[in-house]
């Protein structure tokens, strides 16, 4: 780690832990961090990187230890989507999920940047449930964007929003996953800066506003619903004495964890600590909401999402199971959003900045469509539609840096889906001589080497 702890932080994780379990603490912060990713189930493949030397995290059957931590910026399918580099503790949310969350559900993940908790959610929720994956910071909210697109479930919604910006969400939520903004205590090891930004001052300022982060959000989980809290920090201030405030102010059931007893985690409000777990410092607690509010949420017949006569045909067939969804147009841009939750759609249009929600399929260019990227990540795309040009990994990272690429003579012209071991990487526009890369400008390879 290279960086002396802070002494307050010292002197009150002793107090927590005791003097010897203190030191076994500081020891692994000096350690290593381990790597970790998890696998997208929608996209899952042999290669490369999932082949490499790697053993299971053992809360979740998607969640794999590397022996080494690869340059993840130059496989091409980490941009496809096809895994997420996660810190392990926080999949703990799967086990969670698993257990908790039995039949289809909308959700809330309100504090999602940059997209590990809420891509994980998009693939262990029953199928027909539908998230709200929100981030107030807007440049951080563009990477959760960025994150799910890649990821290619289309049952998104990204917002980039304020708690108290849901007030017409009252008893929306069957579940709100809420990792609260914290002081950091548990990224000391990952990142060191962190050292130098922590103090008392900071904790104390950081369990008032996860307080009010909360209570202005409470109201829109339904009676009964789950409320997942998270942190990555290890004090009680922000843990555990927030967990039985919200239990006992906002009205709550605090409820087991129920891990398997080898993994040396309690069984309701759960810590994760480096040196007794193979991973980062992580804080997760699962509740039940018991309080009775009055039902204050009001259907609105408003505005409607933008449905032109002129929406093209061939879009529905762009897609499988197109009939699912709901093809809308805005500013000469068309979309896609699954019918079934058309009214949460509305209402986020409505009441929040909707940055991105389920699939941007197409744009107008003249008389014609140019595909959207977000088109050829989703899990959805139908590939027997457009001509397709398989890239080997040289090519693959031309592409990704938005290099022009020479595709085979016998390439048709036109839109074209550029593939690396058969995994969509985006759309090319094939003009003969060379192929016009698609690719989002602002999503490139910057990094010169390897």
């Amino acid at each position: 780690m290279g960086k002396e702890l802070p002494e307050d932080f010292q002197r009150m994780m002793t107090e927590v832990l005791g003097k010897e379990e203190f030191e076994q603490l500081a020891e692994a912060l000096s350690q290593p961090a381990p790597t970790s990713i998890r696998v997208n189930p929608a996209k899952a493949s042999q290669h490369s990187t999932l082949n490499a030397q790697r053993s299971p995290v053992p809360w979740c059957n998607t969640g794999f230890y590397l022996s080494e931590r690869p340059s993840f910026t130059f496989d091409p399918l980490f941009h496809a989507g096809c895994y997420y580099v996660q810190e392990a503790s926080s999949m703990f949310l799967s086990h969670v999920l698993k257990e908790y969350v039995k039949e289809p559900v909308v959700a809330l993940d309100l504090c999602a940047a940059p997209g590990g908790k809420s891509t994980l959610a998009l693939s262990e929720l029953p199928e027909g449930s539908c998230l709200i994956a929100n981030e107030v910071v807007r440049q951080r909210a563009n990477i959760l964007a960025e994150n799910i697109i890649k990821w290619g479930n289309p049952n998104c919604i990204v917002t980039n929003n304020y708690a108290e910006d849901f007030q017409a969400f009252s008893s929306m939520f069957d579940l709100i996953i809420c990792d609260a903004p914290c002081s950091g205590e548990g990224m000391f090891r990952k990142d060191p800066d962190s050292i130098n930004e922590w103090s008392l001052a900071n904790v104390d300022t950081c369990w008032k506003r996860q307080r009010d982060i909360v209570k202005n959000i409470w109201h829109t989980l339904k009676e009964g619903g789950i409320f997942i809290y998270s942190t990555c920090t290890y004090n009680p201030l922000e843990d555990e004495e927030n967990v039985a405030w919200i239990a006992k102010t906002l009205g709550a059931e605090v409820l087991s964890c129920q891990p398997n007893p080898e993994w040396g985690l309690t069984e309701t409000n759960t810590h994760f600590y480096p040196h007794r777990i193979k991973g980062e410092g992580f804080f997760i607690s699962i509740l039940r909401k018991t309080s009775e509010e009055e039902e204050r949420r009001k259907k609105k017949e408003g505005k409607k999402g933008k449905q032109s006569t002129k929406i093209p045909k061939e879009l529905k067939e762009w897609l499988i199971e197109g009939e699912n969804f709901t093809i809308m147009e805005e500013d000469e841009t068309f979309s896609a959003f699954p019918t079934k939750h058309q009214e949460l759609y509305q209402q986020a249009k409505r009441s929040l900045k909707v940055i991105h929600a389920g699939i941007e399929l197409a744009s107008s260019k003249g008389k014609n469509l140019q595909p959207s990227h977000s088109l050829a990540m989703s899990n959805y795309l139908n590939q027997e539609v457009f001509p397709t040009a398989e890239v080997d990994e040289q090519q693959a990272i031309a592409y990704l840096r938005t290099e022009a690429l020479q595709l085979p003579c016998d390439t048709p012209k036109g839109y074209v889906l550029i593939t690396h071991q058969g995994h969509p990487l985006g759309f090319v526009k094939n003009i003969g001589n060379r192929a016009n890369n698609l690719y989002p400008t602002e999503w490139r390879i910057r990094k010169s080497e390897k």
